[in-house]
Protein backbone atom coordinates (compact mmCIF):
# COMPACT_ATOMS: atom_id res chain seq x y z
CA UNK A 1 0.00 0.00 0.00
CA UNK A 2 0.73 3.44 -0.76
CA UNK A 3 1.33 5.96 2.55
CA UNK A 4 -1.99 7.33 1.27
CA UNK A 5 -3.84 3.77 1.26
CA UNK A 6 -1.84 2.79 4.40
CA UNK A 7 -3.49 6.36 6.18
CA UNK A 8 -7.18 5.10 4.78
CA UNK A 9 -6.70 1.41 6.09
CA UNK A 10 -5.83 2.93 9.56
CA UNK A 11 -8.20 5.17 10.05
CA UNK A 12 -11.05 2.73 9.93
CA UNK A 13 -8.77 0.89 12.50
CA UNK A 14 -7.11 3.01 15.42
CA UNK A 15 -10.32 4.30 17.28
CA UNK A 16 -10.79 0.43 18.29
CA UNK A 17 -7.96 0.94 19.52
CA UNK A 18 -7.86 4.57 20.37
CA UNK A 19 -11.00 4.15 22.95
CA UNK A 20 -8.37 1.98 25.36
CA UNK A 21 -4.79 3.50 24.67
CA UNK A 22 -5.95 7.50 23.64
CA UNK A 23 -4.84 8.70 19.93
CA UNK A 24 -1.24 7.59 20.74
CA UNK A 25 1.67 6.02 19.46
CA UNK A 26 0.32 2.41 21.16
CA UNK A 27 -3.14 2.82 19.69
CA UNK A 28 -1.19 2.86 16.37
CA UNK A 29 1.05 -0.34 16.42
CA UNK A 30 -2.01 -1.90 17.73
CA UNK A 31 -3.96 -0.92 14.79
CA UNK A 32 -0.88 -1.79 12.38
CA UNK A 33 -0.43 -5.04 14.28
CA UNK A 34 -4.16 -5.48 13.33
CA UNK A 35 -3.52 -4.87 9.43
CA UNK A 36 -0.54 -6.38 9.50
CA UNK A 37 1.75 -3.83 8.31
CA UNK A 38 5.23 -2.74 10.33
CA UNK A 39 4.31 -0.32 13.14
CA UNK A 40 7.41 1.88 11.88
CA UNK A 41 6.20 2.16 8.54
CA UNK A 42 2.29 2.84 10.05
CA UNK A 43 4.38 6.04 11.97
CA UNK A 44 5.47 7.25 8.56
CA UNK A 45 2.11 7.40 7.49
CA UNK A 46 0.65 9.98 10.42
CA UNK A 47 3.63 12.32 11.32
CA UNK A 48 1.80 14.22 12.68
CA UNK A 49 0.60 12.46 15.21
CA UNK A 50 -2.58 11.84 17.27
CA UNK A 51 -4.17 15.33 14.71
CA UNK A 52 -3.61 13.26 11.62
CA UNK A 53 -4.80 9.99 13.01
CA UNK A 54 -8.56 11.28 14.20
CA UNK A 55 -8.01 13.33 10.60
CA UNK A 56 -8.11 9.90 8.82
CA UNK A 57 -10.95 8.11 11.12
CA UNK A 58 -13.39 11.01 9.77
CA UNK A 59 -12.34 11.14 6.57
CA UNK A 60 -13.36 7.56 6.44
CA UNK A 61 -16.44 8.44 8.07
CA UNK A 62 -17.01 11.11 4.93
CA UNK A 63 -16.79 8.68 2.65
CA UNK A 64 -18.78 6.65 4.05
CA UNK A 65 -21.15 9.02 4.06
CA UNK A 66 -20.40 9.80 0.16
CA UNK A 67 -21.64 6.07 -0.08
CA UNK A 68 -24.52 5.57 1.78
CA UNK A 69 -26.14 8.65 0.22
CA UNK A 70 -26.17 8.57 -3.51
CA UNK A 71 -28.23 11.51 -5.07
CA UNK A 72 -31.39 8.84 -6.30
CA UNK A 73 -31.68 8.41 -2.31
CA UNK A 74 -31.76 11.96 -1.66
CA UNK A 75 -33.74 13.23 -4.38
CA UNK A 76 -37.39 12.98 -2.92
CA UNK A 77 -36.30 13.96 0.50
CA UNK A 78 -37.08 17.90 2.01
CA UNK A 79 -33.54 19.88 2.73
CA UNK A 80 -34.30 19.19 6.48
CA UNK A 81 -34.71 15.52 5.92
CA UNK A 82 -31.44 15.29 4.36
CA UNK A 83 -29.21 17.67 6.47
CA UNK A 84 -30.43 15.10 9.13
CA UNK A 85 -30.59 11.68 8.04
CA UNK A 86 -26.94 12.89 7.30
CA UNK A 87 -25.88 13.78 10.52
CA UNK A 88 -27.85 10.59 12.27
CA UNK A 89 -25.68 8.49 9.64
CA UNK A 90 -22.29 10.35 11.35
CA UNK A 91 -23.75 9.54 14.89
CA UNK A 92 -24.33 6.07 13.82
CA UNK A 93 -20.57 5.72 12.25
CA UNK A 94 -19.36 7.01 15.79
CA UNK A 95 -21.53 5.54 18.24
CA UNK A 96 -19.58 2.28 18.64
CA UNK A 97 -16.54 4.51 19.66
CA UNK A 98 -18.02 6.92 22.31
CA UNK A 99 -14.85 7.11 23.80
CA UNK A 100 -12.22 7.47 21.30
CA UNK A 101 -14.55 9.94 19.75
CA UNK A 102 -14.68 11.88 23.31
CA UNK A 103 -10.47 11.56 23.55
CA UNK A 104 -10.64 12.81 19.73
CA UNK A 105 -12.72 15.95 21.12
CA UNK A 106 -10.78 16.39 23.82
CA UNK A 107 -7.48 16.45 21.87
CA UNK A 108 -9.09 19.05 19.54
CA UNK A 109 -10.31 21.29 21.64
CA UNK A 110 -6.37 22.28 22.90
CA UNK A 111 -5.58 25.35 21.94
CA UNK A 112 -2.81 24.41 19.67
CA UNK A 113 -5.30 22.65 17.20
CA UNK A 114 -8.19 25.14 16.93
CA UNK A 115 -7.11 25.70 13.81
CA UNK A 116 -7.43 21.78 12.86
CA UNK A 117 -10.15 21.28 14.91
CA UNK A 118 -11.90 24.57 12.74
CA UNK A 119 -10.65 22.44 8.92
CA UNK A 120 -12.17 18.98 10.63
CA UNK A 121 -15.37 20.65 11.58
CA UNK A 122 -15.80 22.61 8.06
CA UNK A 123 -14.91 19.93 6.32
CA UNK A 124 -17.53 17.53 7.70
CA UNK A 125 -20.03 20.21 7.15
CA UNK A 126 -19.09 21.00 3.38
CA UNK A 127 -19.44 16.79 2.59
CA UNK A 128 -22.56 16.80 4.47
CA UNK A 129 -23.93 20.11 2.31
CA UNK A 130 -22.63 18.51 -0.79
CA UNK A 131 -23.91 15.23 -0.18
CA UNK A 132 -27.16 16.90 0.41
CA UNK A 133 -27.18 18.41 -3.14
CA UNK A 134 -26.28 21.79 -2.64
CA UNK A 135 -24.39 23.67 -4.87
CA UNK A 136 -24.39 27.23 -3.62
CA UNK A 137 -21.63 29.39 -5.18
CA UNK A 138 -22.47 32.39 -3.07
CA UNK A 139 -21.69 33.77 0.23
CA UNK A 140 -24.64 31.22 0.97
CA UNK A 141 -22.10 28.74 0.77
CA UNK A 142 -19.84 30.13 3.68
CA UNK A 143 -23.06 30.55 6.26
CA UNK A 144 -24.58 27.39 5.37
CA UNK A 145 -21.22 25.41 6.27
CA UNK A 146 -20.86 27.21 9.26
CA UNK A 147 -24.40 26.93 10.51
CA UNK A 148 -23.87 23.44 10.33
CA UNK A 149 -20.66 23.02 11.57
CA UNK A 150 -21.70 24.63 14.72
CA UNK A 151 -25.07 22.14 14.66
CA UNK A 152 -22.59 19.18 14.37
CA UNK A 153 -20.32 20.07 16.97
CA UNK A 154 -22.98 20.62 19.30
CA UNK A 155 -25.20 17.16 18.22
CA UNK A 156 -22.04 15.73 19.15
CA UNK A 157 -21.28 17.21 22.49
CA UNK A 158 -24.77 16.21 23.05
CA UNK A 159 -24.22 12.54 22.38
CA UNK A 160 -20.82 11.76 24.39
CA UNK A 161 -23.76 12.54 27.04
CA UNK A 162 -26.88 10.38 25.93
CA UNK A 163 -28.02 7.33 27.79
CA UNK A 164 -31.18 7.49 26.39
CA UNK A 165 -32.35 4.23 24.21
CA UNK A 166 -30.88 4.09 20.82
CA UNK A 167 -29.91 8.22 21.48
CA UNK A 168 -33.28 9.20 21.37
CA UNK A 169 -32.33 12.36 23.12
CA UNK A 170 -29.59 13.12 20.77
CA UNK A 171 -32.23 13.01 18.26
CA UNK A 172 -34.56 15.56 20.06
CA UNK A 173 -31.60 17.86 20.49
CA UNK A 174 -30.99 17.93 16.73
CA UNK A 175 -34.57 18.23 15.85
CA UNK A 176 -34.95 21.23 17.92
CA UNK A 177 -31.39 22.60 16.15
CA UNK A 178 -32.31 22.22 13.12
CA UNK A 179 -35.76 23.82 13.94
CA UNK A 180 -34.36 26.75 15.78
CA UNK A 181 -31.81 27.16 12.12
CA UNK A 182 -34.91 26.85 10.19
CA UNK A 183 -37.16 29.44 11.90
CA UNK A 184 -34.14 31.74 11.59
CA UNK A 185 -34.12 31.01 7.98
CA UNK A 186 -37.74 32.26 7.52
CA UNK A 187 -37.56 34.89 9.78
CA UNK A 188 -34.26 36.23 7.67
CA UNK A 189 -36.25 35.77 4.52
CA UNK A 190 -39.50 37.61 5.83
CA UNK A 191 -36.90 40.73 7.29
CA UNK A 192 -34.59 40.48 3.81
CA UNK A 193 -35.41 43.68 1.13
CA UNK A 194 -37.70 43.04 -2.01
CA UNK A 195 -34.94 43.29 -4.76
CA UNK A 196 -36.64 46.42 -6.36
CA UNK A 197 -35.75 48.06 -3.40
CA UNK A 198 -32.42 48.02 -3.63
CA UNK A 199 -30.84 50.66 -5.58
CA UNK A 200 -29.42 49.29 -8.62
CA UNK A 201 -27.15 51.80 -10.87
CA UNK A 202 -28.34 49.36 -14.26
CA UNK A 203 -31.89 49.63 -13.32
CA UNK A 204 -31.10 53.50 -12.83
CA UNK A 205 -29.17 53.92 -15.94
CA UNK A 206 -32.03 52.09 -18.39
CA UNK A 207 -35.13 54.23 -16.73
CA UNK A 208 -33.09 57.42 -17.35
CA UNK A 209 -32.79 55.60 -21.24
CA UNK A 210 -35.72 54.66 -21.47
CA UNK A 211 -38.14 56.83 -19.51
CA UNK A 212 -41.61 55.27 -17.67
CA UNK A 213 -44.17 56.68 -20.52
Amino acid sequence: MTLDELREALGAILPTHAAFDGWSPAALEASADQLGVPADRARLAFPGGAVQMIDAWFATIDRAMAAAFPPERIATMKIRDRIRALVLFRIEMVAPHREALRRALAILALPTNVAQATRLGWRAADAMWHGAGDRAADFAWYSKRFTLSALYASTLLAFLDDESEHWADTRAFLDRRIEDVMRFERLKARLKPHPERYFSPTRFLGRLRYPAM
